[in-house]
This record gives C-alpha cells, structure tokens and sequence, in this order.
C-alpha cells in the first residue's frame, strides 16, 4: 500500500492487460494463438500506449522450420478473438528470458519492448 492509501498492483496480478477500458487476460490470448500450426510458444504482455492505457505484445516462437508474418498471424486471429484482443505488437524470437528454473520472465519481455519502442516516458507515467 503507498502512504495515499492506494495499493500498487505488482506481480502475477499486473499480468491483466487493460486496454481502453477492456480487460485482457494474456493466458487467455496464448491459449488460443498456440493452436495455431506454426507456433510454438508465445508470451503476451501488455506494453504502455498513451491513448488507450496498455497495447497487447506477442512475443512468438516459431517451430522449427516455420515461417510466418504479422499480418497472418492477426489474420488468425480475426473473427476468432475479440478485436481488442489482437496483439498489436508481435515479434518473432527464437528464445524467451528466462529464471534459472526456465521460468519466462515476462517483465524482462515488457522492458525489452520499453526501451527497444522508446516508450521510457509513457511507462513512467503514474495510473490510478
């Protein structure tokens, strides 16, 4: 709890990205993104944007021999999830940060993304 009283959200419970009013659950986006033939696993985290609060992030791991693009990727998507729900973001990896114990650290996916977007001064920006 801050000294106003509020409470800053941190941990699994921040993992709910919230765009424009909707909430988003990652594993929810993940659970359906990998039914697709050609991926192998993904992160999704949600990145700081100045208008609608956050922007959904995909993090893809292809499998092996696989080729795709954005574009198809969101046209999976589409009429599938809800529109809100379609990552705006999405890079290709070949391996995701990780804890000693292969945990993903998704916070280290949302910094990469921060400085790599230049979104430093939208991140820093206080919410309720």
């Amino acid at each position: 709890m801050r000294p106003d009283g509020y409470f800053h959200i941190t941990g699994r419970a921040k993992e709910m990205i919230i765009r424009g009013g909707e909430n988003i659950f990652p594993r929810e986006i993940e659970d359906f993104l990998i039914t697709h033939p050609k991926i192998s696993d993904v992160q999704v985290v949600g990145l700081p944007d100045a208008k609608l609060g956050e922007a959904v992030l995909a993090w893809i791991r292809l499998r092996p021999g696989e080729s795709t693009t954005e574009a198809e990727i969101r046209e999976f998507c589409q009429g599938q999830i809800a529109h809100f729900k379609i990552p705006q973001f999405i890079r290709f990896v070949t391996e995701f940060p990780t804890t000693v114990s292969g945990k993903v650290q998704k916070f280290v996916i949302r910094e990469i993304e921060i400085r790599e977007r230049g979104l430093e001064e939208i991140a820093q920006a206080r919410t309720a």
